[in-house]
């Protein structure tokens, strides 16, 4: 009694053939092809003696193409990884903790740093700007922007090289080092 292992071999040019009709590409032929051969030699004791192992490995052939074929369709091709970046999307309750903090730092600021990371960080308004509309000098409000980022970061024990993960633009506006000149 011979081992039916011994026949696979016999197969691969007929079986290549069918893959590549089924696929259009060498490459994917040749891994259909491969995972036949895995299939069959991992399930060979389901293989009937004197029954036709051409058919049985084209059977295994063609379930595994339309198998592969039904997940793909559900799958979408991002080898770079680009798609999927864009899809993921931090945990909504990592904001709303962070704002919490935020706020809770923020409501201890004194007056004026509060008003003038206001109207330079939230409100987008130049320090000239911001100087005019609170009848102060430019150096005063600078040095209220600085002094009240200063703070809040103390306040929310972030290092300086530590970036904060915000969810709204306004509290990003207010914290960020950007618009300080």
């Amino acid at each position: 009694m011979s081992d039916p292992r011994d026949e696979l071999v016999n197969h691969l040019g007929a079986m290549r053939a069918f893959a590549i009709s089924l696929t259009r590409n060498t490459a994917m032929a040749d891994d259909l092809v491969q995972d036949t051969l895995v299939k069959a030699w991992t399930n060979i004791e389901k293989f009937e003696e004197g029954s036709n192992m051409r058919a049985w490995l084209f059977t295994i052939l063609r379930n595994t193409y339309y198998s592969l074929r039904r997940k793909r369709r559900r799958e979408v091709e991002d080898a770079d990884g680009v798609l999927s970046e864009q899809l993921s999307q931090k945990p909504d309750h990592d904001g709303r903790l962070n704002l919490r903090d935020f706020n809770a730092a923020f409501a201890q600021l004194n007056d004026e740093q509060r008003e003038a990371l206001v109207l330079v960080g939230a409100g987008g308004f130049s320090y000239e700007e911001a100087a005019e509309t609170c009848g102060v000098k430019v150096g005063t409000i600078k040095s209220r922007v600085n002094r009240g980022r200063a703070r809040l970061a103390e306040l929310m024990n972030l290092d300086e090289d530590e970036p904060m993960e915000l969810t709204d633009t306004v509290t990003a506006g207010i914290v960020s080092q950007q618009s300080v000149a």
